[in-house]
């Protein structure tokens, strides 16, 4: 039997084996991912856009483990798990922020279901576009997209889609303070989408219609914007070496940058485009929401160091 041929990218230091195949999903079953995290374990977790199997749970080699949450979501689109392993998920349309047990317990929600913020857009746009229709910043949530949580619990979310600003919650769900609006100084924002927080203390957004990543302190200061341009930055993830992995949403594109935003290495392309999730397990392989090669949808491919 021949062997089967893999497709290499990325260079030097950041070379990876592309392995799309990689899930092993129950027959029958569909993975329409949204986005992908892991756990201390390895242990990964794809939420997807299934009613039925929300949440997939793998281990590293892909064998599946296990599933929750079916009937819980309307339209799934980030995942984080926070360092005392709990589950946090973005509910999109349903303008929702879910905490649950790694088991699929829901402990905590912030949002009313269903209510959406006067920003100015149009309350019946779920598409990609609505950020084009805010006016002014509100509260919160108008399709909220990202999510980041801090080493005191306080949960940070930028509700992108149909607004245009960060919200922080305290560890219990009391909102203490947002900022930005529509626009393209610094401080403003088109469409906040992805959030982390670094181990200098500093808020990464990804400010996806803006290609760029702003850099913020915890109560809102605008501190930097990193000096690479990116194509639609979606997620990002920042490993223990302070390595900086960036899925650029519209340019098919995955960045490696370190923490002053240089880029280290890159590569995909426009055939990739929609690229939604990112996370890296222990051993620096790299997981990314992106869509099938030739086909339709979106699944969550690995990219092993090599």
């Amino acid at each position: 039997m021949a062997t089967k041929q893999r497709t290499i990218v990325g260079s030097g230091k950041f070379t990876y084996e592309m392995h799309e195949d990689w899930a092993k999903v129950p027959a029958g079953w569909k993975m329409p991912a949204a986005a992908v995290y892991g756990d201390n374990e390895d242990r990964v977790y794809c939420f997807n856009r299934d009613p039925d199997h929300p949440i997939c749970i793998f281990d590293r080699q892909g064998n599946y483990i296990s599933s929750w949450g079916k009937g819980t979501f309307k339209f799934p689109h980030a995942i984080i798990l926070d360092k005392e392993q709990h589950v946090w998920l973005v509910e999109r349309n349903n303008c929702q922020i879910m905490k649950f047990t790694k088991g699929g317990r829901r402990l905590m929600t912030i949002g009313e279901k269903g209510y959406r913020s006067n920003t100015g857009a149009d309350n019946t746009d779920f598409g990609s576009n609505g950020w084009k229709l805010v006016t002014r910043g509100a509260e919160p949530f108008n399709l909220p997209a990202g999510i980041a949580v801090n080493e005191a619990g306080e949960v940070f979310i930028a509700d992108g889609y149909a607004n245009a600003r960060v919200h922080k919650f305290s560890s219990d769900g009391r909102l203490l303070m947002s900022w930005g609006g529509p626009g393209k100084a610094n401080g403003q924002f088109n469409l906040p989408h992805g959030c982390w927080l670094d181990r200098r203390g500093r808020l990464l957004i990804c400010d996806r219609e803006n290609d760029r990543v702003q850099v913020f302190s915890q109560d809102g200061k605008h501190l930097t914007t990193w000096p690479t341009k990116f194509i639609g930055p979606a997620v990002m993830y920042v490993d223990g070496e302070d390595t900086v992995y960036v899925a650029e949403h519209n340019g098919g594109l995955i960045s490696i940058c370190n923490l002053d935003g240089q880029r280290l290495a890159q590569w995909g392309g426009m055939e990739r485009r929609s690229c939604h999730g990112i996370w890296v397990d222990s051993h620096k392989d790299l997981y990314v929401v992106q869509p099938y090669t030739g086909g339709e949808g979106r699944t969550v491919v690995k990219f092993v160091r090599r």
